[in-house]
């Protein structure tokens, strides 16, 4: 999906990590410490050399390993800009769901499966999060960081699946019980840009730097 825009404020390369082992198998990982696997390192660096040419005034990323591992290896084309970690880009708390496999979860959980299908915006994760939650927090790290900058500047922020779904919804104006129309595959790149609390969105989900084959996958969790 891409959605041109007039480019003015500040950009923003939101990215999501490469592949870990617990995306390949479907298990919940949310804020899991699980490194990237042989693959996901491949598709960073893949991402890394396709944002290369960027003139970037900071890197930001989820402080867990997955996220870490992929800005470090877009940092290496950048060695001068500054990276730091931010808390309010780590992904959803799943709670009680934490690791749990797809299958599995949706055979225990049976009823809440059932909630979250139908209304995924008024649900909370049992002792974790909702998706308003996490949207929350999210702009509020985008709009915070964006103002340490000088305007027009470009930004790479690396995070993960949910946090970056509940961005993209709020840019396109998409309301949180629709998130599922979105995708975004492991290592993809969207252009954003923020202006105060105004964000538009010009391209989503591209990853066209990824082998042909793999540019066609959407990977969930």
């Amino acid at each position: 999906m891409e959605k041109r825009i007039e480019s003015q404020g500040t950009k923003i390369l939101l990215v999501r990590h490469g592949e870990t082992d617990w995306n390949l198998t479907g298990r919940f990982q949310g804020r899991s410490d699980v490194p990237l696997n042989q693959k996901g390192e491949e598709q960073a660096k893949a991402l890394a050399l396709a944002l290369e040419r960027e003139s970037l005034a900071a890197i930001y990323c989820s402080p867990l390993a997955r996220a870490r591992e992929t800005a470090h290896l877009i940092k290496a084309y950048h060695p001068s800009v500054p990276l730091y970690e931010e808390e309010g880009l780590v992904e959803m708390n799943l709670g009680e769901f934490e690791g749990i496999e797809g299958p599995r979860w949706a055979e225990k959980y049976a009823e809440f499966r059932e909630a979250w299908r139908a209304n995924p915006a008024s649900v909370t994760m049992p002792g974790g999060e909702s998706l308003q939650e996490v949207q929350a927090r999210a702009m509020a790290t985008l709009e915070r960081i964006s103002k340490a900058h000088p305007p027009d500047c470009t930004l790479l922020v690396c995070s993960h699946n949910f946090v970056i779904l509940t961005i993209l919804c709020h840019a396109l104006e998409i309301p949180l019980d629709r998130f599922r129309e979105l995708k975004q595959g492991t290592a993809a790149m969207n252009i954003l840009y923020l202006q105060g609390r105004r964000l538009r969105a010009e391209v989503v989900n591209d990853r066209s730097h990824l082998p042909r084959e793999e540019g066609r996958k959407n990977i969930k969790g």
